[in-house]
Formats: C-alpha cells, structure tokens, sequence
C-alpha cells in the first residue's frame, strides 16, 4: 500500500484547507490523518473506514475538520475549517488493515510522506 498526500500549505486563521491521500496498492480497512507539530509527537487527528465510511475524530478538531474518502478514486480526505494557529503541523495519512487501536499510530502500517500545513495569527 502506497500513500500520497497533499493540499497543505499557508492559510490564515479562520480559514480552511483540504487534504488529498492517493491510496494505491492493495486495499486496507481504514485511514487515517495525522499530524506533528515542532517539539511534539504525532498525533492522531481523524479515521475513516473505507467499508460503510465510519469516522472518528479527534476532540480537538470535532466540529472543525472533517474526513471522507471516495472509494472509485481511493482518496481519502481531510477538510479542515476555522483553522487554528495550533492547527500549524505536518500532517501524515496512514492506512491499517483493521479496525482497532484507530488513535494509535504505532498500529498503523502504512505511511505516507506527510504535507506542511501553517496557520498565521
């Protein structure tokens, strides 16, 4: 499985951005946004399973960003509003071949590079 990300960039605050993932290669059960600020560890930010489109979000984006994919062009995507100078990240896609631990990027097995995204104040 190969994973391409991107659509980050410099957005003011208040504003929005979406995140693109290509996945390519064999199928997986879910995928997943994540994100890693300067000095900070990676951390989860939203899920969705490929099969029915169940998501899970983080409490600090809930109401603010928001996951979807299309399984015809096995894209997942992350739409981010009313960005936050904290919202300031690099942020990774990832894919895992079950259901469980979704918030754990150790249980992740397949990265993609990850996509800069800088909010200003």
């Amino acid at each position: 499985v190969q994973l391409q990300a991107s659509g980050g960039g410099l957005v003011q605050a208040g504003g929005s951005l979406r995140l693109s993932c290509v996945v390519s290669g064999r199928t997986s059960v879910v995928a997943g946004w994540f994100r890693q600020a300067p000095g900070k560890e990676r951390e989860f930010v939203a899920a969705i399973r490929w099969i029915g489109g169940r998501t899970y979000a983080a409490d600090s984006v809930k109401g603010r960003f928001t996951i979807s994919r299309d399984n015809a062009k096995n894209t997942v995507y992350l739409q981010m509003n009313s960005l936050k100078p904290e919202d300031t990240a690099v942020y990774y896609c990832a894919a895992k071949d079950d259901y469980y631990y979704l918030v754990d990027m150790l249980r992740y097995d397949y990265w993609g590079q990850g996509t800069q995204v800088t909010v200003s104040s």
